[in-house]
């Protein structure tokens, strides 16, 4: 049956691209793919993670702000990442060590619940 998953999709109000590409590409280190010819002026970007995608699409109306859907992302140095994410603003929400993760989550540029998980070394 279900053998892993091929993407997973957030989305972002209309007219984002530009800071969609600043926060996932930029600042994240996300590399950005191409669309699919198919699907190209329907305001989405993909970007590779590891061997999955993340895909990024426009959608309005979503109170983004009262969800806990979120995306989990395995980081290599999350004390870095946590620094680099305080110094540009961002809230950062601690959250519950996880046997061998130390785990921490903020929203991104949109209201998009964004958690990030790295390996405890306490």
């Amino acid at each position: 049956m279900i053998v892993g998953y091929n993407h997973a999709q957030i989305t972002v109000p209309a007219g984002s691209a530009d800071q969609v590409r600043e926060f996932y590409g930029q600042f994240l280190g996300l590399v950005e793919i191409p669309v699919p010819p198919a699907l190209e002026g329907r305001g989405l970007i993909w970007f590779k993670v590891g061997d999955q995608q993340l895909h990024v699409g426009v959608e309005e109306g979503v109170n983004r702000l009262a969800t806990r859907a979120h995306l989990a992302y395995n980081v290599d140095n999350i004390a870095e990442l946590r620094e680099r994410l305080a110094a540009d603003g961002f809230e950062l929400i601690e959250q519950p060590k996880i046997v061998g993760f130390d785990r921490f989550h903020t929203h991104d540029p949109f209201g998009n619940r964004v958690e990030f998980m790295g390996l405890d070394n306490d």
